[in-house]
């Protein structure tokens, strides 16, 4: 692909994204409704999925970014229902699929269908987080979600290298498949095990932020690649190492955290408009060559085939749900018993995206013989459709059901009071270290030194209280925002000073910068606090 038209993929996606946010359409929909129109609009180039692109360079950062904002602890906890929907659940819906497509569609071989079930089996780990961040699930719904579609993709991965053996005529068995799986799941692990602690080490001993962040960017990657080297799991691999990563993420300086945020933070925005955007964008790709398919029976197959998939997911959610604590009476006495709404919604919440299709436009184009691979452009159709079904049914309807269903968000006051309580006794350790500090000459402060690193501990104390207190009367603004804007005020004419200063050549622009970046430090720790 040429540069210009990169250049506009990204630019008109992070605009459509830039847009989303000032409407109460998810950015996914009108991404993917933005691709669907710009792929009829004159002179837009013709963008094709390249799996060899997709998996190996827009996969892992987008995992590595979903798998650190994840927690490990809040993932080990759920382990159970996770593991049901990440492995047994997309195996399962790859038969139920597929059995149903081979059903469906006359002359389209079991082969070639259980290649279509295994291909729009896994739910997608961007459009889960997406749509999570958006409409406020409940944490524990959020953690299942995140932590099903973070190794989803490599039991789909797996089944679909199975499936396809067996549709080219490679001669797969039960025991083949079964070997391939281990061998990608806990090679893929193994991978992950053996390079995260090394690179957690090299993490904590560069010492600038840029060579930090540096590896940072490199490390999905190098994850991916030696796993996929050594026939693993390339998926597993980066999610192992990206969990380790995040969870051990306060041992590396406060330098390398804020870079790394603000740039991990814009990766995963590029990234995730530019994946929606490419979905829509392939509507005219696989129209083509529909041939006998064309017309009402492909859009029949099409709804159908959707109908099938969000189905086949009610069938495997509830049972894995509830079946557990009927058979084990250890289950029921450590977890709570569930409603009926949690797995709804878990089950509804199932949107498919980029790597279906990436997978799909790997089909080849011929079994062993030259001839030709059995319905691919309908697999790739069906795979389309499918997608786009999922994230505009089931994305527009998500946040309406949740309210609908008065599902318990998030206890903001609780989670308030847990912070102050856990501000309180971080800052009565640091009173306490300060008292040490101080009490040796080698740490003489003048008092009003030593008062201010006080005051600084009180401050950041009362300013989690401050955020449960009265709003102003006057302007409608809690303590907590008010701080907040006067500070930002002081900084602002702080900072028009030092350009007046400059532009008047009492200082130099590198003073200025010097300067600058003082008052940004401080500005955003002002924020922090309150946030």
């Amino acid at each position: 692909m040429h540069v210009m038209p990169l250049l506009l993929l990204v630019a008109g996606s992070a605009m459509v994204a830039g847009v989303a946010r000032r409407t109460p359409v998810p950015a996914p929909l009108l991404l993917v409704a933005a691709g669907l129109v710009a792929s009829y609009v004159p002179g837009v180039p013709e963008y094709t999925l390249d799996p060899h692109v997709v998996l190996p360079l827009l996969l892992p950062p987008l995992l590595h970014t979903a798998a650190t904002d994840s927690s490990y602890l809040d993932l080990r906890a759920q382990i159970r229902p996770v593991a049901m929907l990440s492995v047994g659940y997309v195996l399962f819906a790859t038969l139920a699929v597929g059995w149903a497509a081979y059903l469906i569609v006359p002359d389209l071989p079991l082969t070639a269908a259980l290649v279509l079930g295994a291909v729009v089996a896994p739910p997608d780990a961007v459009a889960a987080t997406a749509v999570a961040r958006r409409v406020g699930l409940p944490s524990k719904v959020t953690t299942i979600l995140q932590g099903e579609s973070l190794v989803n993709d490599a039991t789909a991965i797996t089944a679909y290298k199975v499936a396809i053996a067996a549709a080219i005529g490679e001669g797969a068995t039960w025991a083949g498949g079964i070997g391939e799986f281990l061998l990608a799941a806990l090679g893929g692990i193994g991978v992950g095990l053996v390079l995260m602690v090394p690179i957690n080490w090299l993490r904590r001993h560069l010492k600038e932020a840029l060579l930090q962040n540096s590896l940072s960017l490199l490390v999905p990657f190098f994850a991916y690649a030696v796993a996929e080297q050594v026939h693993a799991s390339g998926v597993l691999a980066v999610v192992v190492v990206a969990l380790y990563l995040g969870h051990r993420n306060w041992e590396v300086d406060f330098a390398t955290r804020l870079q790394e945020e603000a740039v991990w933070k814009m990766v995963a925005f590029i990234l995730e408009s530019a994946v929606f955007a490419l979905i829509g964008l392939q509507l005219q790709v696989v129209l083509k060559g529909l041939g006998e398919y064309e017309g009402t029976r492909a859009a029949w197959y099409a709804v159908a085939l959707f109908l099938v998939v969000v189905v086949t997911r009610f069938v495997w959610v509830y049972p894995a749900t509830f079946l557990p604590r009927l058979l084990s009476a250890r289950i029921r006495k450590r977890e709570e018993n569930p409603t009926w709404k949690g797995p709804f919604i878990i089950a509804w919440a199932g949107m498919r995206g980029v790597v279906s299709l990436a997978i799909a436009f790997s089909i080849p184009l011929t079994v062993h013989g030259g001839e030709e691979f059995p319905g691919r452009n309908l697999v790739l159709f069906l795979t389309f459709t499918t997608v786009i079904g999922t994230l505009v049914v089931q994305g527009l309807t998500l946040p309406p059901l949740i309210r609908l269903l008065k599902l318990p968000g998030r206890d903001a006051q609780a989670e308030t009071l847990a912070e102050a309580n856990a501000q309180a006794q971080a800052s009565r350790a640091a009173e306490r270290r300060l008292d040490e500090l101080v009490g040796d000459e080698r740490n003489a402060l003048p008092p009003p030194l030593a008062d201010r690193l006080r005051a600084v501990l009180e401050r950041r104390r009362n300013a989690v209280w401050e955020r449960l207190g009265t709003v102003n009367p006057v302007t409608g603004e809690t303590v907590d925002d008010t701080y907040r804007r006067l500070s930002r005020e002081m900084i602002a004419a702080e900072r028009d000073v030092f350009v007046r200063l400059r532009d008047a050549r009492f200082i130099d622009d590198e003073m200025l910068r010097t300067l600058l970046r003082r008052l940004d430090l401080e500005e955003a720790a002002a924020f922090r606090e309150t946030t």
